[in-house]
């Protein structure tokens, strides 16, 4: 490029933000002008619409562009419900929708389960800040990172070889023969499904924890003077104080079980039974050339994750009323 096509382009660039300030300050100019009424509806579209112009952009457009592609074939030309047909007749689709449904039951119960048992026990006691430090840990540690390490306790060496998975040390310590764990199906299912839990136990007694301390304290001591034991103040006055913490909790654990990619391409690729939603949906969109495919498997993780929101909110709408 010359100095001259330079210059040129500067100018090109000076006068193109000369006329956008141009047009921005007749805009101000008019809305300043404008009745008092007209003015406030200006002025809110005014605010909303970079967020409503991102949002078309980065949310509407593509959902819209991905739900028309589901009904597509790989060259782009409608086939109607073909996709559809086809990941509910083909054996390892419906595996990989039944793992999913796997995961999303048992992940966000068991997270929930363990965050909050961990975190009223370990209420108030010495050394809480560090116990609750070491289940938050994981937290901090990507899905990716997660599924390495847990590749490593899982590692299986044949031929006699020493064994480096924990997993597998143990079973030889106690006279077994090491095994495949992530090649044997169902349970490599559950074993990677373990991860997830491990990864979100500790977010699930962080929210829990916050909101048992806000529990106002006059409120246990009555139910003490009471005559109620523990069990009773726990489910009476523990778990209705908690509520909203724990839709939130579960709501969130699972949209993000729902979601979970990185774990299964880390450990098994989806291979040996254990793929998920969302990693054949990559498989089929960017391994197989099938981006029709991939995309009804997005729009029916779409469909799962919806009544899941639509719960939330409603849960929350209920509790501003309530307020």
């Amino acid at each position: 490029m010359t100095t001259a096509d330079l210059i040129g382009k500067i100018v090109q660039l000076i006068g193109g933000l000369a006329i956008f300030a141009a047009v921005i300050g007749v805009l101000l100019f008019l809305l300043d002008r404008a009745p008092k009424r007209g003015k406030d509806v200006w002025q809110i579209l005014g605010f909303l619409a970079p967020a409503m112009i991102l949002l078309s952009l980065g949310l509407i457009y593509p959902a819209v562009r991905t739900t028309l592609l589901s009904f597509t074939n790989r060259n782009g030309e409608w086939n109607g419900l073909d996709n559809f047909v086809w990941m509910f007749t083909q054996p390892d689709i419906i595996q990989t929708l039944v793992n999913t449904v796997i995961w999303v039951l048992l992940v966000p119960t068991v997270s929930t389960v363990v965050g909050l048992a961990y975190a009223v026990f370990i209420d108030k006691s010495r050394g809480e800040k560090i116990y609750k430090a070491l289940v938050f840990m994981p937290m901090a540690i990507s899905f990716v990172g997660a599924g390495v390490i847990w590749k490593f306790v899982y590692d299986y060496r044949s031929g006699g070889r020493e064994q480096i998975g924990l997993l597998n040390q143990i079973v030889v310590w106690f006279g077994g023969e090491p095994v495949q764990w992530l090649q044997s199906n169902p349970i490599n299912t559950f074993l990677l499904i373990i991860v997830m839990i491990w990864i979100q136990t500790g977010f699930a007694m962080v929210v829990l924890s916050a909101a048992i301390k806000a529990i106002p304290t006059d409120q246990l001591e009555a139910a003490e003077l009471d005559g109620t034991n523990a069990w009773q103040r726990f489910t009476n006055v523990t778990l209705p104080g908690i509520r909203g913490a724990l839709v939130v909790v579960v709501t969130t654990i699972s949209i993000a079980t729902l979601k979970v990619f990185d774990i299964v391409r880390t450990m098994t690729a989806g291979n040996f039974g254990t793929s998920v939603i969302a990693n054949e949906m990559y498989t089929q969109a960017f391994r197989a050339n099938e981006p029709g495919r991939g995309s009804a498997l997005a729009l029916v993780l779409f469909v799962m994750v919806l009544p899941i929101v639509i719960y939330n909110i409603r849960v929350l709408k209920k509790q501003r009323e309530i307020r």
